[in-house]
């Protein structure tokens, strides 16, 4: 059996392979609210064979999504829904995570396919769940002052960060009664979290800013407060961007000591990308973020996650042998091919086990073509 194909057993969730879909916003919400895009879009990836999937960065608390049509876990009447889809990933064999998230200072943006025009009557705005609020941020400082969908926010006080803290730790009680098998906890992309991590956005002068301790401080009581309500037997995972990709940011190393501070609260995977912060570019190209997880997994001694461009099939295999990361997690790459893990198990080991039992006459179709024996 191919290495990418081998189970793993994190508590106690085995994993049938290393295969992940990657948190991807959809922008499909109304009022945070699951619906049948979701679980169709989600479902599709189970049907394909992939280990784990993990559902789109979804607000712990209103004001913590990036967008007004994004998907949401701050009150129980949004369980059902994902609940729903979890029941039908677990029924294919797929495991089920989701990203607990909070957008902070890049939160109340416009989704991108929505022009101004489509959202000028009320009965226009009600259709499709606009709001709009004053993001909340470290510090008081527009993400992009250039870029007006970017507003300036407000600094959180004592009151509102104890908010935050308690609405990720309530999200994580919700996703436990939905059903899901482990949570990530979204400290990248130069959301809310990664905000206080980096002298990019923090410049607070009180215990949450200034020394990498305190610019930590937040995203390990996040930490703390998701693992003492989430169930022992169940793995936590975290999203870093393990580099701003900027002069003076949070840099590779920085995130080697805070991986070790997330193992020590009880951490079991590391899921490594970059960026998200205006002032910090990288070029993308393929494989082009396995260097963080290779070198978070291997100073900071725990399992990680490779995600960035990764859909070669024998290159993730040998991402996964020679030790460089644990998963590989797919996003785009899913998009572009739901049958991506299926296909790469067909071409590794010419098994169709991971393939639902529906699916049994693409096997006879690939006899006949001469795909297989």
């Amino acid at each position: 059996m191919s290495e990418l194909f081998s189970p793993i057993t994190l508590r106690d969730v085995t994993l049938r392979n290393r295969t992940v879909v990657a948190p991807m916003c959809m922008y499909s919400s109304i009022d945070g609210f699951a619906n049948d895009w979701h679980f169709v879009h989600l479902g599709r990836f189970a049907i394909g064979g992939f280990g784990l999937v993990i559902v789109e960065a979804t607000g712990v608390v209103p004001e913590g999504r990036i967008s007004y049509a994004d998907m949401g876990l701050w009150k129980d009447e949004h369980i059902a829904p994902l609940a729903r889809i979890v029941d039908f990933l677990h029924t294919h064999g797929t495991a089920a995570g989701i990203q607990l998230a909070h957008a902070g200072r890049k939160a109340s943006t416009s989704v991108e396919w929505r022009g101004a025009d489509e959202l000028q009557t009320e009965e226009q705005r009600k259709a499709v769940g606009y709001e709009h609020w004053v993001p909340v941020a470290p510090s008081a400082e527009s993400h992009d002052p250039n870029d007006d969908d970017y507003q300036v926010p407000t600094a959180l006080d004592a009151a509102g960060i104890q908010r935050v803290i308690d609405g990720f730790a309530d999200a994580a009680i919700r996703a436990d009664k939905a059903g899901f098998d482990t949570v990530e906890i979204h400290a990248a992309h130069g959301y809310l979290l990664n905000q206080f991590l980096s002298t990019l956005a923090n410049h607070r002068t009180d215990e949450y800013g200034g020394s990498r301790e305190n610019r930590m401080r937040l995203v390990l009581e996040v930490t703390e407060a998701v693992r003492a309500v989430w169930p022992a037997s169940k793995p936590l995972m975290a999203r870093i961007s393990a580099s701003d990709n900027a002069e003076g940011g949070w840099t590779i190393e920085d995130s080697v000591v805070l991986a070790r501070e997330l193992k020590a609260r009880g951490v079991e995977v590391i899921d490594c990308s970059s960026g998200g912060f205006a002032q910090g570019r990288i070029k993308p190209e393929a494989n082009y973020q396995v260097k963080f997880a290779q070198q978070v997994k291997a100073e900071g001694d725990i399992l990680t996650m490779a995600v960035g461009l990764l859909g070669d099939v024998e290159g993730a295999e040998q991402i996964i042998a020679r030790g460089e990361a644990d998963f590989i997690a797919l996003a785009r790459g899913a998009m572009d091919d739901p049958q991506w893990a299926a296909h790469a198990r067909r071409a590794l080991d010419g098994s169709y086990d991971n393939w639902p039992v529906q699916t049994v006459r693409v096997q006879s179709r690939d006899k006949v073509l001469g795909v297989r024996k």
